[in-house]
């Protein structure tokens, strides 16, 4: 559906694209119109957020296969879910259509936001190089869009649009995953040191979207990622305590850096919201939020289905000897190391509105709603 927030100027006909329902409007630069309410949302990121740009670049890390896909949009959109991912729903509340991949061909209708997320990718440009889009990529690919922005809209509501449009980033767990496997970069660097650099590149990009006009953040804590089926699996079923250890190094230096950021650049407001409480939670007690299992992957193989095996077949065509379950929904986690759509929703959900416990110091509802 088109926002109710957006007044288009023409005759919109609506077409189905391979990702998503993206109207006609959108394949060109049509002049549209924009209610003075209008906020945008930029998404930048890793598996968590990336709605098929992997789809488009010469790697292995992508999710265009079944079983994904299979719950809401009935066929694989790229996305690491078994249907909808944290920024679809964020788009849902905001009244905005989903935003497709930056990377999707047909899509250029970005007065309504792009989304720049791979999956894979770091802060680091070292984190899967040559494999992923990093973060400083994503953020040259957003400078990239502003431009094409800009034939779409006047320039004088463009750098308004970019004013009061949400930056939404998730970011940081594969750099870490990287590090507890690399065991030269565990000698080269202590944890300390390693989260330092992970927050400092990290820090880097955010300084670039704001001198790029960008005001209003929004981030995630990495969530319980020694806990996850992955981690289980080799793990004797119990949770990875190095990795555990380095997401609360990095979560707790996030925080820090984002109040020094809000002191240092003029009109810098930020959301962060706590998924690694969260997620533990729910992962600890699943019952208690309507799921049946809160430890077993729900697509995979091996002990906790925490091999990454969901969906992927052998070179003809043969599938590999992968199980799934029959309903996602009564899972915490889809495959190996991605929550299901009904754990995304409940993520954003706190994203979008939640209090001051899980939410702070401005949660998403409230950052939209800012001049």
């Amino acid at each position: 559906m088109m926002s109710s927030r957006i007044h288009i100027c023409f005759l919109a006909v609506f077409l189905y694209a391979s990702l998503t329902i993206i109207p006609t409007s959108s394949l060109g630069h049509s002049h549209i119109c924009l209610s003075d309410d209008h906020v945008a949302l930029f998404i930048f990121g890793d598996s968590f957020f990336d709605a098929g740009n992997n789809n488009y670049i010469n790697t292995t890390f992508r999710a265009n296969y079944y079983p994904y896909g299979e719950t809401f949009f009935n066929y694989p959109t790229g996305r690491f879910s078994d249907g909808r991912i944290i920024p679809d729903f964020i788009a849902e509340f905001a009244k905005l259509p989903l935003i497709p991949a930056y990377l999707h061909p047909g899509y250029k209708r970005y007065a309504d936001g792009a989304n720049f997320a791979s999956a894979g990718a770091g802060a680091l440009v070292e984190t899967r190089q040559g494999s992923v889009i990093d973060l400083h990529t994503q953020l040259s690919n957003f400078k990239r869009m502003k431009t094409l922005l800009k034939q779409e809209i006047v320039e004088a509501e463009a750098k308004t649009l970019v004013s009061r449009a949400v930056y939404m980033t998730s970011i940081g767990g594969n750099d870490y995953a990287i590090y507890t496997a690399n065991s030269s970069l565990f000698q080269s660097y202590s944890p300390e040191e390693y989260v330092d650099m992970v927050i400092g590149n990290l820090t880097t990009v955010i300084k670039g979207m704001h001198k790029e006009g960008g005001r209003k953040f929004a981030f995630l804590y990495l969530g319980p990622l020694g806990c996850r089926p992955a981690a289980r699996a080799i793990n004797a079923g119990e949770c990875d305590e190095e990795i555990t250890a380095l997401v609360k190094l990095h979560n707790k230096a996030l925080f820090q850096v984002l109040q020094k950021l809000e002191s240092q650049l003029k009109g810098f407001k930020y959301s962060i919201t706590d998924i690694y409480s969260i997620g533990s939670q729910i992962m600890n007690n699943p019952l208690k939020y309507g799921f049946k299992e809160g430890k077993a992957a729900c697509c995979g193989s091996g002990p906790y289905r925490g091999l990454r095996t969901c969906g992927v077949t052998g070179v003809n065509g043969s599938v590999q000897g992968y199980e799934l379950c029959e309903n996602p929904n009564e899972y915490v986690t889809f495959d190996t190391s991605h929550p299901t759509e009904r754990t995304n929703l409940l993520y954003a959900k706190a994203m979008w509105n939640g209090n001051q416990s899980v939410t702070w110091p401005y949660n998403i509802k409230a950052l939209v709603e800012q001049s």
